[in-house]
């Protein structure tokens, strides 16, 4: 298959994004399949010493060595 049918945003993962909030929604709506995801709220996690966001989707993430990660 050609390279010309796949998107650049096709190839990104979650460790791939920017550690930025901005960078985070973008990339959920687009694995959404367009459909808004939002910050449910955020919170400090003391098991592992950082801060946690919920997002509308269900999950949580957080920065870890300046990338974004789900939250297990």
């Amino acid at each position: 298959m050609s390279s010309a049918f796949v998107k650049d945003t096709d190839d990104l993962w979650l460790r791939d994004i920017a550690p930025t909030m901005d960078a985070l929604i973008d990339y959920l709506t687009h694995e959404n399949g367009g459909l808004r995801i939002t910050e449910k709220k955020n919170y400090y996690n003391e098991k592992v010493k950082t801060e946690v966001f919920k997002m509308s989707n269900g999950f949580e993430y957080m920065i870890k060595d300046n990338k974004w990660v789900e939250l297990d």
